[in-house]
């Protein structure tokens, strides 16, 4: 029987290389210049930033690449859910010491009435579905 290993942590990424990886979510495995053209011009940054900030997220284990030619297509390690759901868990942990019923109680005062109705199903599902595991056992 072999010990099973527990998946990476998905790495912590700054406000920039999360603009960075939104295109290489949204697109798949990119070239660099495609990824350039892609981040919104209110940055105005240099190819040569994006450059450095893909170098920054291979290094961070956030992104690989394969070079074809001479040419390097990006392409992210971890999809947006398992990224944003850890850099959820730090939130919660730096901000609210991680305590998540302190985060919800802000976070609901700033959702509109139908965030909050979806929140609420959201809430009422996964309650179902954690009884009927609970079942199971």
């Amino acid at each position: 029987m072999s010990k099973q290993e527990n998946p990476p942590e998905a790495p912590r990424l700054s406000e920039m290389e999360w603009e960075v990886m939104k295109p290489l979510w949204k697109h798949g495995p990119m070239a660099a210049r495609d990824i350039y053209e892609k981040i919104p011009d209110k940055y105005g940054w240099a190819y040569k930033t994006v450059k450095t900030m893909l170098a920054r997220l291979v290094k961070k284990g956030a992104i690989a690449y394969d070079q074809i030619g001479n040419s390097y297509l990006y392409r992210p390690v971890f999809n947006r859910n398992e990224m944003s759901r850890e850099a959820t868990h730090s939130f919660i942990r730096r901000v609210f010491d991680g305590a998540t019923s302190p985060f919800f109680a802000q976070f609901v005062e700033q959702v509109s009435d139908e965030e909050l109705q979806t929140l609420k199903a959201e809430l009422t599902r996964a309650a179902r579905s954690r009884t009927k595991e609970s079942g199971m056992k």
